[in-house]
């Protein structure tokens, strides 16, 4: 007879209608949740019969109580959103965090993969948050005997929330087609001469399939690398302005690199959706006040959810649990910063 699937946060926010956040501090009877979020988590919970780790209990197999949380950067608007509500969760739970930022090199990366050693005497897990690994560094994390969890990671050996990245990006591409936009650029979210977040490659992917789809190809001018700062895509939207052309509309790979095409546009005299209609992915706080139009994706959910099947892993070290990728919805939020092409 088949073993019943694990019952995990998911599917209590999901019966509940409630953010995993949310759900996450309900189980855990934290305040700033209302009596009634707390009855319909209590109940979805009973129904589901899910039965969060006991934070009571001291680790299975660990020493530090620590976990160490990894990020390409600390300063983008996700990996902060991700992170706080990661820590919140794993303080919560009487763990300890240790926040290293690869600060988008390889030198930093090398040197924290080349001593997993000595990185498992001081965190007994580690939460990994869109790291683009090799073949070698994933298996030197897979057999340093720390506990793994991630977020916006793909084909991995350990536990996994993210989004659809790929069809995030098709979607926020097909938007722009909808609306009759055909020349089309993307500022995409790799990191000019380094390695990038992994969820770069996976939203040109979409970019370059909702083109396909409409039978038109990818202009290699018009796709620019422009990171995940609003610098970055101040720089990639005034180059591609002043050096190649102006396009009818552009996809951006983040929130933050839209905002930085806007700040362009503005310094050129141009906005939009007058002069070009542009979309992001995130629905970062400012998005709504800048009117800009985006793909949303729970990014604290991420975040609180990951660290949930860390602390699950942690808990119930040696005991048989296959891994699992777990995909969160994203949806289109229309504002001003798009409209059809005239």
């Amino acid at each position: 007879m088949a073993k019943a699937p694990r019952v995990t946060i998911q599917d209590v926010a999901a019966l509940s209608g409630l953010s995993i956040c949310t759900v996450s501090r309900a189980l855990r009877h934290l305040p700033n949740v209302s009596e009634k979020a707390q009855v319909k988590v209590a109940d979805a919970a009973a129904k589901l019969g899910y039965r969060a780790s006991s934070a009571a209990s001291r680790l299975a197999g660990g020493t530090t109580g620590a976990v160490a949380i990894i990020v390409p950067t600390a300063t983008a608007w996700f990996f902060a959103q991700a992170v706080e509500a990661a820590e919140e969760v794993l303080a919560d739970s009487g763990f300890d965090t240790v926040l290293i930022s690869l600060r988008n090199r390889h030198s930093v990366q090398r040197k924290l993969f080349g001593d997993l050693a000595g990185l498992a005497q001081r965190v007994d897990g580690v939460l990994l948050l869109n790291v683009a690994l090799d073949s070698g560094e994933i298996a030197a994390l897979e057999a340093s005997g720390l506990a793994v969890a991630s977020v916006g990671m793909h084909g991995v050996p350990w536990d996994n929330v993210g989004i659809d990245n790929e069809e995030a990006a098709r979607q926020a591409t097909g938007h722009l087609l909808g609306l009759g936009h055909w020349d089309l650029a993307m500022l995409a979210g790799r990191e000019p001469g380094e390695r990038s977040v992994v969820t770069a490659d996976a939203r040109r992917r979409g970019f370059e399939a909702a083109l396909a789809e409409h039978e038109l190809t990818v202009d290699p001018d018009l796709v620019l690398d422009a990171g995940s700062s609003i610098e970055g895509g101040r720089r990639a939207m005034t180059e591609l302005i002043e050096n190649r052309r102006m396009p009818s509309a552009v996809f951006a790979g983040c929130d933050e690199t839209a905002f930085g095409a806007l700040m362009a546009l503005r310094d050129l005299g141009l906005s939009a959706p007058k002069n070009v209609s542009i979309i992001g992915i995130d629905d970062h706080q400012m998005s709504w006040f800048l009117g800009l139009t985006t793909m949303a994706q729970p990014v604290a959910d991420q975040g609180a959810f990951a660290a949930n099947l860390l602390i699950d892993r942690l808990h119930r070290a040696g005991l048989p649990n296959p891994p699992a990728t777990h995909l969160l919805e994203t949806k289109l939020v229309e504002r001003r910063s798009t409209r059809r092409r005239r």
